[in-house]
């Protein structure tokens, strides 16, 4: 049985309603390395305290994510996504006035993380492949994906810009107000809720519970490598998101490169998100993903190679200087740091999604998917949580840097064993429909 939803709603509606979600979704959370200076400076804290909060807000979405798949798959898209926006917002105006560590905790940490679980491009990739047809959804699944890119694109640098010029809690209150903007997008995307057909109308897909369906999946080799795998995703995305900014400046470069380097992430992943969705119907998945963290862990090295040379002046096709800032190997490093880790970024995604529909189908996507972006965001959780630690402790993130590099490679070997395939079993026929 298909389980995509007979709607009047356009396909082309349904995905650019989508992607409006996913890009006011992940924006203002991509921007929160901007925060950490001006808000520890306002506290006399140290970075373990911001980092240990959105170390806590990056485990939180991973721990919320599959149930909120789950109340998903079972009622349905719309009720979630407006919950997961006003805690969303709820948090990041509780952030203005948070003066100690405990109520940045439950800010920035407690109310945003799950409101993350609840709004986020993960429930936006599931409802795809409930409402879409087989043959869009690995394009739909990149399409999604890089909208979230174009949040972290288009918030960076208005992060940036609304801090110096009206404040971080003011920038803060500008961006709860603008996460609002989901609750009428999600009207696009609502699926129908998965209720219980009438007796002897079960086919074997349609009778799976939830805990069968979880049994399936941890029993099935290639989901579990596919979940190992993605935790290094999340450890590399949130330590650079959270350190980076900091990072540069601790190293001498202005700060405005760290602005622009994200941002440089945001609009490279666009073409990354669609060009690994795009490859996802063209090429074995499993591929896809060991050469983008074998990739990563190569663009990684590079920049850690030419930081000893960061003030050394260079010349880029007869260019000196950007506007007033020189330029310095440090701020060419930084800028080709941004645009090839932006090829990167969230292109694993479209390909994990993908595996994970073509393994187990749609009717559980949401939870199963839920699932992996847990382990995701455990990786995301350590990055963050050792980048502020580590920086205390030696005053560097050199052993941060080279323990991603070193997870890039293993990840890359993990997913190579992956079988391309509905995964066997008594409800194996989900993944045809």
């Amino acid at each position: 049985m298909n389980t995509s939803v007979s709607r009047a709603v356009p396909a082309g509606l349904i995905i650019l309603c989508g992607c409006a979600i996913a890009t006011i979704g992940f924006g203002p959370r991509s921007a929160m390395g901007f925060f950490q200076q001006p808000i520890i400076s306002a506290n006399g804290w140290g970075r373990d305290v911001f980092s240990f909060a959105l170390a806590l807000q990056n485990l939180l979405w991973g721990v919320g994510q599959p149930f909120m798949g789950a109340i998903a798959d079972r009622f349905g898209t719309l009720k979630v996504l407006c919950v997961g926006a006003l805690l969303y917002a709820a948090g990041l105006a509780t952030m203005t006035v948070a003066t100690d560590p405990l109520t940045l905790n439950l800010s920035a940490g407690v109310l945003i993380g799950f409101g993350l679980a609840g709004s986020s491009f993960n429930l936006v990739l599931a409802a795809f492949s409930k409402l879409l047809p087989p043959e869009k959804r690995a394009m739909a699944f990149g399409a999604g994906t890089a909208a979230g890119s174009f949040g972290q694109f288009l918030f960076s640098p208005i992060g940036v810009g609304l801090i110096r010029d009206y404040g971080w809690q003011n920038a803060l209150l500008i961006f709860a107000a603008i996460t609002l903007l989901i609750l009428p997008f999600a009207l696009a995307v609502a699926t129908t809720p998965n209720t219980k057909p009438a007796a002897g109308a079960q086919s074997a897909a349609e009778s799976q519970s939830i805990m069968q369906a979880l049994t399936q999946a941890f029993g099935h080799r290639s989901y579990v490598l596919l979940v190992l795998g993605f935790f290094t995703c999340g450890f590399q995305l949130a330590f650079i998101t959270v350190h980076l900014p900091s990072y540069f400046k601790d190293i001498g470069i202005p700060p405005e490169v760290g602005g622009w380097t994200l941002a440089l992430v945001g609009v490279f992943n666009i073409a990354g998100s669609l060009s690994a969705g795009w490859l996802s119907n063209r090429m074995p998945k499993r591929w896809i993903l060991a050469i983008i963290y074998t990739a990563r862990s190569v663009v990684t090295l590079g920049l850690l190679a030419s930081i000893p040379f960061a003030a050394v002046p260079v010349s880029v096709f007869g260019l000196t200087s950007i506007g007033t800032l020189p330029l310095t190997v440090g701020v060419v490093a930084a800028l080709s740091f941004g645009a090839l880790t932006g090829l990167l970024w969230l292109s694993t995604v479209p390909p994990t999604a993908a595996l994970v529909s073509l393994m187990f189908g749609p009717r559980y996507m949401a939870m199963l998917y839920g699932f992996a972006f847990f382990s995701h965001q455990v990786g995301g959780f350590l990055g963050v949580l050792l980048g502020g630690i580590l920086f205390e402790k030696t005053g560097s993130y050199d052993i941060v840097w080279w323990l991603s590099i070193a997870l890039g490679l293993a990840s890359a070997l993990i997913n190579l064993p992956i079988i391309e395939r509905a995964a066997p079993g008594r409800w194996q026929i989900q993944a045809a429909t």
